[in-house]
């Protein structure tokens, strides 16, 4: 236990380090995405829209050869999903004891302008069958127990929406096509750090985030003083375990609630500072 421990933070250092440097690689001195559009073999440059998928998927392949470099820099092999939908994005796994593993899942997100010092949030993984059966192979890479830890390797960023999409352009326009996003913000921390209490997405079994970013990139989510194992226990409960509240069988799907089922310290359910997810 004492060796992992070591290992997880030896891990953890190293990523935030590199994190930190991860900046420079996709923007322009301007804070601009360096990533412009699509190119044929015409040289005709085809622009990108902000849809959050297109941005995620491209800020994932720009970034993928300086992952692999850094996971081998630090004694590791980077091991990617098989399947599309597979947890986790990424799985580092230590080439001197292969028992070390780390799932690190990229998340991208935007600021919100009607909400300053907020984004639209991240969906952390699911809460379903291997989160619930730590062995389990089902949608993940590895079982959920062989991992040492889980990560998030996360990306905020601005939309530039005053611009129009899918435009055509020549290569010797390159350097004046407006990028559809801009001003990046890295930051690397274990998921329950910053999740929430509430489902991350409508009808499947994600762990939403919280939204705050200083927040997020503190690590303060609403688990932040409780710790992680109530936060396995929290979401593998979710949605199952009911209460009697105010007279009522409730199903139980706030943390709050959860802590008062528990018999827990309910001045530990939430970080500090009031906030809305």
């Amino acid at each position: 236990m004492q060796q992992a421990s070591r290992y997880k933070t030896e891990f953890s250092t190293a990523f935030k380090a590199f994190a930190d440097r991860l900046g420079s690689h996709v923007s322009s001195d301007t804070g601009a995405w360096t990533i412009k559009g699509f190119i044929d073999i015409y040289k005709n440059i085809y622009t990108i829209s902000t849809d959050t998928k297109i941005v995620s998927k491209i800020l994932e392949i720009h970034l993928f050869p300086l992952i692999s470099e850094f996971a081998e820099s630090i004694g590791y092999q980077l091991v990617l999903a098989e399947k599309q939908n597979w947890y986790p994005d990424m799985s580092f796994v230590n080439t001197e004891n292969q028992a070390i593993k780390f799932a690190v899942d990229l998340k991208t997100t935007y600021r919100l302008p009607q909400s300053p010092g907020r984004v639209n949030g991240f969906t952390l993984g699911s809460h379903g069958e291997y989160f619930k059966n730590r062995t389990s192979t089902k949608n993940i890479q590895f079982p959920y127990n062989d991992y040492t830890g889980h990560f998030c390797l996360g990306i905020i960023y601005t939309r530039v929406n005053d611009i129009e999409e899918r435009q055509q352009h020549s290569i010797d326009d390159l350097r004046s096509i407006v990028s559809v996003v801009r001003d990046f913000q890295f930051f690397f921390c274990e998921k329950w750090q910053i999740a929430s209490d509430r489902a991350g997405s409508g009808n499947t079994a994600n762990i939403g985030s919280v939204t705050a970013i200083e927040d997020i990139v503190a690590g303060n989510g609403v688990f932040a003083r409780l710790g992680e194992d109530w936060f396995d226990e929290y979401w593998m409960n979710y949605g199952l375990a009911t209460m009697k509240k105010d007279g009522k069988i409730i199903t139980i799907k706030r943390l709050a609630d959860f802590v008062a089922f528990k018999g827990g310290d309910p001045n530990l359910n939430t970080p500090k500072r009031k906030r809305g997810g």
